[in-house]
């Protein structure tokens, strides 16, 4: 009796499941729902070279300050024609209207003239080391600095943190790099040899070859300098936040990155937002930037 009570209920759950109406799958946001509406503006621009994109814009709050800054990297598959640094500027205001400087840097891209290796690695390191220059005439409080980046940005935004790391027979080895103590990647592309074996990620296989150069008798293995990986442990902390509908960057790039890392000794954190996308990441009024912004002013937070 009881077995023949519970196909009698299966089959009557399977009825009412069947009638009831799968909900509407998830909206995601596009490029224009961002970019088309109006753009706020930064305080001022840093250029650190004659280039167009070697130029940093700077937001900076009400008030006297010292102010707490958060070095932020834009994405665009490390390409000038599809980004630039104007992509962050709603989540840069939002930061500015916290009480929160933000050193906003460009960099020349894979298909710009000096772009790719050691050119895009070079521009991003000069425009954060900049930050050093420019911190009193901005009264900006280098105890308090954090980096955060989106999409290819967030690889270079650990890569920033990786300096210290790099060998010193690297082209990209500096004394005195700019000190990180924490990074947060919006659906980054960390690894840069797993980007290169999969031909799922948005922004394809072939722009990583652009990005880390040819092997040379000098430099050869392309990936020893350039994907982070190679020189875990960073001793900073990290926290990935991805959205589980992103469609530009596999969400496995970032479970297998913070496995790597956490592996090596980091601390690093896989935060994932339900119903976002890839531009969720960067506009100020979504659950994904809320998160980012409450792991930013807790850091700042805590080191008053």
């Amino acid at each position: 009796m009881i077995r023949f009570a519970f196909l009698a209920l299966a089959a009557m759950s399977t009825s009412v499941l069947a009638q009831t109406p799968a909900p509407p799958p998830t909206k995601l946001l596009t490029w224009p729902d961002l970019t088309k509406r109006p753009k706020p503006a930064p305080d001022a621009t840093v250029a650190y070279g004659t280039d167009q994109m070697q130029k940093v814009d700077v937001w900076l709050p009400h008030g006297k300050g010292p102010f707490p800054v958060v070095v932020m990297v834009h994405g665009g598959c490390w390409t000038t024609s599809i980004a630039d640094r104007s992509l962050m500027n709603w989540i840069a205001d939002d930061l500015r209207n916290t009480g929160v400087a933000v050193w906003n840097i460009d960099y020349r891209g894979v298909d710009r003239t000096g772009g790719g290796y050691p050119g895009t690695f070079a521009d991003a390191a000069t425009a954060a080391d900049q930050l050093t220059v420019n911190a009193k005439k901005y009264n900006l409080d280098m105890r308090r600095v954090l980096a955060i980046g989106h999409s290819a940005g967030g690889h270079l935004a650990l890569w920033l943190a990786a300096r210290p790391k790099l060998p010193t027979t690297s082209p990209l080895h500096t004394a005195n790099p700019l000190h990180i103590r924490h990074v947060i990647s919006l659906g980054g592309l960390p690894d840069l040899e797993v980007t290169a074996a999969n031909a799922d990620n948005g922004c394809g296989t072939e722009v990583v070859a652009k990005l880390v150069g040819t092997p040379t008798a000098q430099h050869p293995d392309v990936y020893a300098d350039t994907s982070v990986p190679r020189v875990l442990p960073l001793g900073v902390k990290q926290d990935l936040i991805n959205g589980r509908e992103d469609r530009i960057i596999p969400f496995v790039m970032a479970t297998d990155y913070i496995a790597k890392a956490n592996a090596a000794g980091d601390t690093a954190t896989l935060h994932t937002i339900p119903a976002t996308g890839h531009v969720e990441l960067i506009a100020p009024e979504t659950p994904a930037w809320a998160e980012a912004r409450r792991l930013i002013l807790a850091y700042f937070g805590k080191m008053k």
